[in-house]
Formats: C-alpha cells, structure tokens, sequence
C-alpha cells in the first residue's frame, strides 16, 4: 500500500477561498485527509493499492463496511460508488419525487442542497484520456475534492476517492496516491486548468427496501463550458447498503411512472463533451479477463456485465445521433448479448433467458438500416464516386440516399426513446445482477455452473469450430448463400472466442488463432457488404439523376466480388490451418 503523502506542500491554483471544512458527521472518518464513508464502502477486505496501479474498482453483489485502517497516517483504500441514473423530463421530476416506492419506504422528506462543482484536468486532458476525473464540489461552507476512475468491468461500479479541501481550488498532493504513477510527473509539471462547471439543486432521499438501501437524489441544474451550457434532469440511484439489484427494482418502479432513460454517463463525461464541443464517445468492448479456474456461474456473469456495460456506454452516442459509430457499436453490443444469451442455453432452459434476446433483437432490428445507410454514404459511395469521377450522377444518388438515411435515423431514436428500450435494458441489468439465469437451471442441471469454465469452454468451442469447418467443405467452389451460412458460422464463433479464449490466454495459440478468425470474418464480412449495398441501390437509382451512379456502385462491386475471391480462399486456408488454443495438446 502506498505510505501517505500526508505531509508535503500543497500544489493549489488560485481560487476564492472558502471557509474551514466542518467536521464531519458520525458517518464519516479522516484517513490521510481523505474523507471515508462508512456505509457506502466495498466489500469485505479492500486490495491495497499497488504503487503506480490502476485501480479497477469491481465490488461484489453485497456492499458491507470496509475494515478499518491498520495506521492512521495510512492512505485510504479504494472506496467505490455503485450507482444508475435514470434522465427523465424537468417538468416530471416532481412527479417521479412522489412515486409511491419513494412515499412508503423513504426515510423522511430528505435534505436539499445547492452543489456547485468545478472539474478540472490538464490541458491536454491527460486525466480524462486515463479515464479518470478531478471534482471540487461547494456545498454551503464545505468543499469536498473527489477522484473517480471510469467503469471497468461493471456497469453500475466505479471507484471514489474523496478528501475536504478548503476552497474550490484543487489539492493535487491529496490526489496523488489515487493517481498511476506514469502519470505524476507530467501532473506536477503541467498546471490543472478549470475545464467546466456543474450548478445543480440536489434533493435527496433515503430509500429502505428489505434488499437494500439507497440514496434517491433528484438532480436539476445545468453544466457550463465557456459560452455552451446543457441542461441536466436526472434522478441519480447510489447504494448505500445491501444488494445492487435493489437499485434496478427501485428503476423498476420508477419506470412505472413515466418516461426514464437508464444511464451510466457521469455528469463528468456529459461536461467534457461539452468543454470540446464533441458527440459522445462510442466505445469498443473490452477485452475480458476470466482466471482460467473461474466458475461457469461467475464467467456468465463476467460476460454479461461486460456486454451490458458496452451496450449501456453505446446509447449516448447512439442517441445522439452525430457520431455513426454509435449505432454501430450499440448494434454490435445488442449482437454480444444475444450471443451471450444464446452461449447459455448450453446449461439448459433459463429463466427470461428468451425473453431478453427477443427484445435485444427487437432492438437491433430498429437500428440495423440507420447502419446500413451509414456504412453506404460514409464509405461505399465517396470511395467509389471518387475512383470513378467521369461518372454523373453521384451527388444525386447520395441525396436520395441520404433521404433515406434521415428516416432510418428516425425509426432507431424512436425505438431508443420506446418506454419498452428502457423497461428491457433495467429487467436486463436485474437479471445480471441477481443472477437470474440459477432460477430457471433444472436440478439436474445446477451443478454445472459449480464446474470449471474452461470444461464447458472446450465443449463449447470445439462444437462451434467443427460447424464451421462443416459449412465451409469445398469452400473455393460455394455459392453466395453457403457463404453467407459460412458467415454466420463464422460471427457465432469469433463472439464465442471473444467470451471464452480468456480462459486461454496463457497459450500461445490463443492470439494466432484470435487473429486468423478475426481476419476471416472481416473478408466474409466485406463480401456480405456488397449484398446489402445491392439491396440499398434497389429503388434508390430509380431518377435519371442518380440512375447511372447506381448502375456504376453495382458494377463496381460485382467486379471486386471477383477480386474478393482469391484474398478469401487464401484467408479460409489459413484460418483452417490454425491450432485451436483449447485442444489438450497445447
């Protein structure tokens, strides 16, 4: 564990001082001047912090009180919030405020606060390109400086840090012991910079169910970057004790009394964007972790957090609607979790299990032709209106097409703003989190998910490999549709790998193969590409105008369909002739 940095001088910027922080309450203790919450605290005994490490904050189900420091000059272990937030309308916020889950089971009427925060970072937002952040926040006469890191494996769980300063100006010598190491040096040379502010009126609420408690807080005010300002109107769930899930069956309830959206963007990202004027960022998965002795119970529940959190961090982007990479990687996290849903049913019939992936693909099926057209005027039609610029009509097709475009555009966001998109995505993070899937396993059955991961990993696997090996016999002389079956062969396993090569990964096999699969789905995948163009051209060159830059996109692809062979044949070759890393003789 780090010693604490308790002593040296402190690196402040000029700001207002404030006056002298309170003591604190009974619910709260000093450990190297950061402040500890006691109730909130992760479970059990807390990882000390490695020097130079990032902390991946990931509690378990349960939040109990952590164990008291060893030392008093000892820094803080790592502290955590667990946390959802639910964006709803300003003019309904009242109306959620008097839900009957809020009437019969708060505390008291609850406290009212006006908090005023400053975020800072470096100017080239070192600490926000790490995925961490900086906060001083006012209330009243107190100021509380807070470091956060983002989700890492978990939805809901992020890790907090939190310390009294006595202004809104920033104490970087009080950060430093929640900051990696490779990055003090450039902190202590490069000077923070105020980079936003958030104004907001905070009403909150203690709510007592028998799974749990939680902190219901009722947020309306707005965030400030230079000249751009945004609104916020969220009502923001925080566990306070007890199991996670008592956060999604209070959203349940909620959800009941009107519009929600569940969220896990922070206030901090929302005002970053901002600062720089950007759509939200739209994420790739994560790599997963799974120790190769894991259980089967807890690799499925690894997995599904992983997909739920891609598919969570995907919706801004995607209902934002400015950046294409946002419904690309929203659909691409939709087809995780179908894959993940449909992996299970390898353990037998499960509880909501096709409940679930009916409604991801519902889902999924709303954004597929806003994709469609994205990949169309983004990609297909500059490249090919520029390799042929004596053609006409190439402005008038991408009108038409983007025409098009709008409409699918329409039909994702009202899919996205559907009462249903949210009633799926919180039954969705209550399954996960109560681990739903035990419920519906047959007695017979239950004992498998007490086995080693890596047994039902080899069957699984092994299974999937020989079915694509199958479709794909005499695979230089298959027709368009046997490839489009070896496709999706192709698609079922590169996800399976991507959920369960991890067990592997100390073979060296493991990348080899990763990476010969990878590159036989993306050739499958551009040969498919031409089909779908082939179905987006139907209808659209029906106008003089566009008539011949359609005939020249068709006539483009059919001839590099024929080119497209031999790269195939060649990648197919290689992929059959790679060792599978989770055959006994590695």
């Amino acid at each position: 564990m780090l010693k604490s940095d308790a002593t040296p001088a402190r690196k402040t910027m000029g700001a207002p001082d404030g006056s002298p922080v309170p003591k604190d309450n009974k619910r709260t203790q000093v450990v190297a001047g950061f402040l500890r919450h006691i109730e909130p605290a992760g479970p059990g005994a807390e990882p000390a912090i490695a020097e130079g490490a990032v902390i991946d904050q990931t509690p378990s189900l349960d939040v109990t009180p952590a164990p008291e420091p060893a030392q008093s000059n000892a820094a803080a272990r790592p502290a955590g919030e667990i946390e959802l937030k639910l964006l709803v309308d300003a003019d309904r916020m009242a109306h959620f405020n008097a839900a009957p889950v809020i009437a019969a089971n708060a505390r008291n009427k609850g406290s009212r606060k006006h908090l005023k925060s400053v975020y800072y970072d470096t100017p080239e937002r070192l600490l926000r390109r790490n995925g961490l952040s900086l906060r001083v926040r006012q209330s009243g006469a107190r100021f509380v400086q807070t470091v956060k890191t983002d989700a890492v494996d978990d939805p809901l769980r992020r890790g907090e840090w939190e310390a009294s300063v006595p202004s809104l100006a920033p104490d970087l010598a009080l950060a430093m012991p929640f900051i990696p190491e490779k990055l003090r040096s450039h902190l202590e040379a490069h000077p923070l910079e105020a980079v936003f502010t958030a104004d907001i009126h905070r009403h909150a609420r203690m709510i007592d169910l028998p799974s749990g408690t939680v902190e219901i807080a009722f947020d309306q005010g707005e965030l400030t970057a230079g000249h751009r300002s945004l609104p916020v109107s969220e009502i923001e769930l925080e566990l306070k004790s007890g199991a996670a899930s008592t956060i999604y069956e209070i959203a349940s309830l909620l959800a009941e009394q009107g519009a929600v959206k569940p969220s896990i963007r922070t206030k901090s990202a929302r005002g970053f964007d901002l600062a720089a004027d950007k759509p939200p960022a739209a994420r790739r998965p994560r790599k997963l972790r799974l120790d190769a002795s894991v259980a089967l119970d807890q690799a499925f529940a690894t997995i599904l957090r992983s997909c739920f959190l891609h598919l969570l961090q995907s919706l801004p982007a995607a209902e934002d609607g400015r950046n294409p990479e946002g419904v690309h990687q929203l659909r691409v996290s939709l087809r995780r979790l179908r894959s993940a849903l449909d992996l299970m049913r390898s353990v037998g019939a499960l509880s909501n299990l096709d409940a679930l992936r009916s409604e991801a693909k519902w889902l999924a099926q709303d954004l597929s032709a806003a994709r469609d057209w994205d990949v169309f005027q983004l990609e297909t039609l500059p490249t090919i209106a520029t390799a042929c610029p004596s053609v006409a009509g190439f402005d008038a097709l991408g009108r038409a097409a983007a025409g098009r475009q709008s409409d699918a555009y329409r039909k994702a966001h009202h899919a996205l703003a559907d009462r249903r998109c949210a009633v799926f995505l919180i039954g969705l993070g209550n399954w996960i989190e109560t681990r739903g899937w035990r419920n519906g396993v047959a007695a017979e059955d239950l004992g498998q998910l007490a086995e080693p991961a890596v047994n039902f990993a080899q069957r699984i696997l092994s299974a999937q490999h020989a079915k694509v090996l199958k479709r794909g016999r005499r695979f230089k002389s298959l027709p368009a549709e046997e490839l489009h079956r070896v496709r999706l062969a192709t698609k079922r396993l590169r996800y399976l790998s991507e959920f369960l090569l991890p067990l592997f990964a100390d073979r060296k096999s493991a990348r080899k193969f990763s990476r010969r699969l990878a590159g036989l789905q993306e050739e499958l995948g551009a040969f498919n590409d031409m089909a779908v163009t082939a179905s987006l051209l139907d209808g659209l060159g029906a106008e003089p105008d566009s008539a011949i830059a359609a005939a020249a996109i068709a006539g483009w692809q059919a001839r590099a369909s024929v080119g497209v062979q031999p790269s195939l044949q060649s990648t197919w070759r290689d992929f059959t002739a790679a060792r599978v890393p989770w055959s006994s003789l590695n």
